[in-house]
């Protein structure tokens, strides 16, 4: 079973817009770069990262590094090591396990600068009256 440890070792926020602006219409880049992936044992994998986060007007910035463990046994990490050493994309779960923490704690950083939150939030569809009102099933009129 593979498990991956993920540790953020350097964080870096700044805002740029003025604080008593409200903040205009913006484009949020993320942007998840695994530097590389070390084998530093058979059954252990070391995987630097960093996420950049940037605004589009330039409202503000932040900025993770870190790296991830991956750990499991030699034939699983053997496999991971050989797919990045023949440029295979990582494995989806190791991009998943590094996503969740950063993302997590970028959304912390952003409430933190008082910016919007570089993920998006969930949105609720409007209800539509007439489709509420409207009778289900065939309509044979003419």
């Amino acid at each position: 079973m593979i498990r991956v440890n993920v540790l953020i070792t350097q964080v870096s926020g700044e805002r740029f817009w003025d604080i008593r602006k409200p903040i205009p219409p913006i484009q949020i880049n993320t942007n998840l770069n695994l530097v590389e992936i070390e084998k530093k044992s058979d059954e252990m994998l070391e995987v630097p990262f960093v996420l950049t986060v940037n605004y589009n007007p330039s409202v503000a910035q932040i900025s993770l590094k870190g790296r991830a463990y991956v750990t499991g046994t030699k034939d699983e990490i053997g496999k991971i090591y050989d797919e990045y050493k023949e440029k295979k994309p990582p494995p989806p779960m190791l991009i998943q396990s590094i996503s969740n923490v950063v993302f997590v704690e970028s959304v912390i950083i952003s409430r933190t600068l008082n910016v919007p939150p570089p993920i998006p939030l969930p949105q609720i569809p409007p209800v539509k009256e007439s489709a509420e009102k409207k009778p289900s099933g065939v309509d044979y009129t003419a």
